[in-house]
């Protein structure tokens, strides 16, 4: 019988028992989990495989691993650091892959002149 996985968790900061949700864009690589009790939130990369309990699991290691830097006093400043930025994510681009100015403006209308078979007269 196949065991099924946890859809939604307890929070590490509240302690509320199911309070975490967790939606996972499978298009975009990205899963973002949220608190309903104290709105705290994470985001991070995913692959096709990934699950719920994946992202979970991701959000758990990194406040363990803020809590050790925060104890040794290695912690670094809270900085924003995007896992992709929308104009990348928007015009399709491949991971590691950057937007240049020559991409600003860009419209790919090939095929255009086959949809003027269609168009309405």
């Amino acid at each position: 019988q196949k065991e099924v996985l946890g859809t939604a968790f307890k929070c590490v900061f509240c302690n509320h028992e199911n309070s975490v949700s967790v939606k996972i864009d499978k298009k975009a690589g990205v899963g973002n989990l949220s608190c309903k009790s104290c709105s705290q939130s994470f985001q991070t990369g995913t692959n096709y495989l990934s699950q719920p309990v994946d992202v979970y699991s991701d959000w758990i290691d990194a406040c363990d691993t803020v809590a050790k830097e925060t104890a040794s006093g290695t912690a670094q400043p809270a900085t924003y650091r995007p896992t992709a930025s929308a104009a990348a994510s928007r015009a399709g681009l491949a991971p590691g892959e950057t937007y240049t100015d020559e991409d600003k403006g860009f419209i790919d209308d090939e095929g255009v002149e086959d949809e003027a078979d269609y168009a309405d007269d």
